[in-house]
């Protein structure tokens, strides 16, 4: 089913992979233009039947507590991103040669529709740091007097963003891999891949498998397939994709850039890309002061938000405005409160090994406080780089006992307080042992490299208790 074949929608027979926030605005969108649609969902809780009872409502034919087999004459599937490759009803869609989009490709197919002039994307995906990045991107596109947009796995449906009423000149759009794996026709204005590092593996079958569909966002890249310096696996994948021509391999770096680069030198955002003369010159963009907060990690998502901007033609002052506009979400390195001479730190959205690194190495001397669900993943490597910097940890959570373990392997001199409780007390707890531990200077710094939802219900919820238990330290 290629795009020409569906201008029409009229009376397609279309399978909805899931409700929730892609499932159910792609199941409306495809019945407004015609389309006879069936949604299956695993599910059959009473938000689920709600939910099913609102899309019926409309003429939407709802299959609850079966997602595993294909309705009978589907002619095309739009899956939620989280749907895994191997589900039995993708087997059957292979087997029907019926394809699979998820909701980002029906985005991207149906952008032109009714002769809509499409805004370009400007993508971003990688293992950390894409939320902020997207955000900072936003912000310096507005600051260039663009009307812009953070949408896509931000939380914001691409749906919504290109067949709503507002037209915009630019979108910056958060790919997950995911929403990469089953969106094959895309092709970005230009696009990152900030890193990479084993995440959602069980889902993806192999690092190999996921960082091939993180490459994806290269795919057919107009301007700029900007990559991580540091990472080199970033720029492997600019190497592997198949771009237009005229297309540009850009980096980003913490040292002094070389041309086709942007960098930092003596404190100073850099760019050696979008400049004549590369070889020779450089253009001066913002200070890493700009950046919020200055954290090294949080210094490269600013450089690669700013490639973004410059490759659609973004001028300097707008990057050094839209930095300066920029707050971060919650939870995400957050300053809570300095409590007898020590610094307190959310940064609840470190929920794998790779965000937790980032996150210890801006802080000189750390209290940390970490553990919760590991995800398979492994911390000797984590404990090795990070030793220097603990001056003490306390353990949380259910799989605390892999990060006591690569502390004894790697810090065996560091002082580890070892929680076993998992009540609603419990971050309050660990707050007081890590006040306990720490000397003033020192910073006591929530990154628990692992995902919340043993203890809590997200990981929002974590970096909550952790902002409450430091405000009654210091009540």
């Amino acid at each position: 089913m290629g795009s020409q074949e569906v201008t029409n929608w009229q009376g397609k027979h279309v399978t909805v992979a899931g409700l929730g926030v892609s499932g159910i605005p792609a199941a409306k969108v495809l019945h407004g233009l015609g389309a006879l649609v069936t949604v299956v969902n695993d599910g059959d809780d009473d938000r689920a039947r709600a939910q099913a009872a609102d899309l019926e409502a409309l003429g939407v034919t709802v299959r609850l507590g079966d997602g595993a087999t294909l309705p009978e004459g589907t002619e095309l599937i739009v899956t939620a991103p989280g749907w895994q490759p191997d589900k039995p009803l993708f087997t059957a869609a292979a087997a029907a040669g019926v394809p699979v989009w998820g909701d980002v490709e029906l985005a991207w197919r149906l952008r032109e529709l009714d002769g809509r002039k499409p805004a370009p994307w400007l993508a971003v995906t990688g293992t950390n740091g894409k939320t902020t990045t997207v955000q900072m991107l936003a912000s310096i596109l507005r600051a260039a007097g663009l009307r812009t947009a953070a949408v896509g796995n931000i939380g914001v449906s691409l749906l919504d963003a290109v067949l709503g009423e507002e037209e915009y000149d630019v979108l910056a759009v958060e790919l997950s891999s995911y929403q990469l794996h089953w969106a094959p026709s895309l092709r970005a204005h230009s696009g990152t891949v900030l890193n990479l590092a084993p995440d959602h593996l069980d889902w993806h079958g192999s690092m190999e498998a996921y960082a091939a569909d993180k490459g994806r966002i290269y795919e057919g890249n107009r301007v700029a397939c900007v990559y991580n310096v540091a990472d080199k696996a970033t720029e492997d994948l600019v190497r592997a994709a198949d771009v237009e021509e005229g297309c540009r391999a850009v980096g980003f770096t913490l040292g002094a850039p070389g041309p086709s680069q942007l960098g930092v030198v003596d404190g100073i955002l850099v760019d050696r890309a979008f400049v004549e003369n590369r070889q020779k010159n450089a253009q001066e963009l913002a200070e890493v002061s700009d950046v919020t907060p200055p954290a090294p990690h949080n210094v490269a998502n600013a450089l690669a938000a700013a490639a973004l901007a410059r490759a659609f033609g973004v001028p300097p002052k707008a990057v050094r405005d839209g930095l300066r506009a920029f707050t971060p979400d919650a939870h995400r390195i957050a300053h809570v409160a300095d409590v007898d001479g020590v610094a307190y730190v959310d940064d609840s959205k470190a929920t794998n090994t790779h965000a937790a690194e980032a996150s210890l190495a801006a802080y000189e001397s750390i209290v940390w406080i970490a553990g919760g669900l590991a995800k398979g993943a492994t911390f000797d490597e984590l404990v090795a780089r990070s030793a220097k910097r603990l001056r003490g940890v306390v353990l949380i959570g259910a799989d605390r006992a892999l990060i006591r373990e690569a502390l004894a392997r790697h810090a065996p001199e560091v002082p580890v307080v070892d929680l076993g409780r998992t009540d609603t007390g419990a971050m309050l707890a660990a707050v007081q042992e890590a006040r306990r531990l720490a000397e003033p200077g020192d910073t006591v710094l929530l990154a628990p490299a692992c995902a919340s939802m043993d203890m809590f219900a997200n990981y929002n919820k974590r970096g909550d208790a952790f902002a409450e238990a430091v405000r009654e330290l210091g009540a």
